[in-house]
């Protein structure tokens, strides 16, 4: 049963940090796997790895349609059976009790062949958790990738992501590159990750209307998407810095936001999709960089939906960041920005992120998974599922294997 909506309120901080930003930055730690591909590669400095090191199933197909990307040139296809549900599972070795942001890249370019030009549906998992459905159809009719991203708690020294067949695959799955980013422990630590994960569902640099905002200028290799509505634009070169802010945002979403250009409430639909009735992680930035004189104020009130998020947020050069960990939403959301009745200045936003809140599916007994990775390097043609968690999630236990709750 979901907790009370005063336990929700009660979850949110107010974060006021200011702290020097490290103008040379280091690449994330972690890995860059290049699905499908044969060898090495070096794209804007950074190494992406051949995924042969990673995985022992499916069959790596290149793309005949050029692509601007090299990741998305080509695939490791996954061969549906008989309409099973399987799993198939790239295992990376992990720092156990470390956090990671997962990323997976999809872009079809049709390797199923003429029978099925529609990509599959098809379901990503992560060790024993459910992850995601994932449908690229509308991306892929426009000419993009699709790409999916989870923030997850290594519970072992290995970790699995898997993609895994369900009713409606039709065709082979697939996958065109997974990256695995170690996140500082800072980063979104009121979430409890002994029991839930967070599946990105949007994350937007508000009134930035260039490429999307990423490494270098986010540390950890976070997507910033561009975002825009018929508002005012306010635009600055000065910028809060921000490597203690609360989730440590990067400095260019600061550069812009979005405004009203009278005294009057703010109105976003963001974000920009219909929500599934769930909980979510709802962190919200904020920084006034304009040149305003001492005696004034650019005071607000948050509504989520015409409920109460935060009041008298006090937005200042050094930054504000408000968030909640667990806000019931479902539906179209509207987020309203007013300014409060000692405000002299417009409501202003900068940036936001949004997550569903997962609970996590539990893991095989350590001794079972013992017992069977032995029983599998004893076979010459191991099943080509076996691989990442043997029991778990329910529906996708190893061929073979039949799994029981319990001791």
């Amino acid at each position: 049963m979901s907790p009370p909506l005063l336990l929700f309120l009660s979850s949110l901080f107010l974060s006021f940090l200011s702290l020097s930003l490290s103008l040379s930055q280091q690449p994330p730690k972690g890995y860059l796997i290049d699905c499908g591909a044969t060898g090495k590669s070096v794209i804007d400095g950074r190494v992406w790895l051949p995924d042969d090191g990673f995985i022992s199933t499916g069959a790596s197909k290149n793309l005949t349609v050029p692509q601007p990307v090299l990741t998305l040139s080509t695939v490791r296809s996954f061969r549906l059976q008989n309409n099973l549900h399987r799993k198939f599972c790239y295992v990376a070795r992990v720092y156990r009790g470390a956090r990671y942001l997962i990323r997976t890249t999809y872009y079809y370019g049709g390797v199923n062949c003429l029978n099925f030009p529609s990509p599959p549906v098809f379901g990503q998992i992560v060790d024993g958790t459910f992850w995601s459905v994932v449908n690229t159809t509308e991306d892929y009719q426009k000419g993009l990738p699709s790409s999916y991203e989870g923030v997850f708690e290594a519970k072992g020294s290995t970790m699995s992501v898997c993609v895994a067949s369900n009713t409606y695959t039709e065709s082979d799955p697939f996958l065109s590159s997974l990256e695995m980013l170690l996140l500082g422990n800072s980063l979104y630590n009121t979430t409890n990750f002994d029991s839930h994960a967070l599946s990105l569902v949007a994350r937007h640099s508000f009134g930035h209307n260039g490429s999307i905002i990423r490494y270098p200028d986010d540390q950890f290799d976070r997507y910033w998407e561009p975002y825009e509505e018929n508002v005012s634009v306010i635009a600055s070169n000065k910028t809060p810095p921000v490597s203690g802010f609360w989730n440590i945002p990067p400095s260019k979403v600061f550069e812009r936001a979005l405004s009203t250009a009278q005294l009057e409430p703010l109105e976003l639909r963001w974000p920009p999709l219909s929500l599934p009735n769930s909980t979510y992680y709802i962190a919200l930035y904020f920084a006034d960089n304009s040149d305003s004189m001492p005696s004034s104020s650019r005071v607000l009130d948050i509504h989520i939906n015409d409920v109460r998020y935060y009041g008298h947020l006090n937005v200042t050069s050094e930054g504000a960041a408000v968030f909640a960990t667990r806000w019931p939403l479902g539906g179209p959301t509207k987020i309203t920005l007013s300014p409060a009745v000692n405000s002299n200045f417009s409501p202003l936003i900068n940036a936001g992120e949004i997550f569903d809140v997962l609970r996590l599916g539990g893991r095989t007994h350590t001794r079972d998974v013992r017992a069977l990775e032995e029983m599998k390097n004893s076979l010459q043609n191991p099943p080509l599922d076996w691989n990442g968690d043997p029991c778990l999630p329910r529906n996708y236990p190893w061929t073979g294997v039949t799994c029981f709750e319990g001791e």
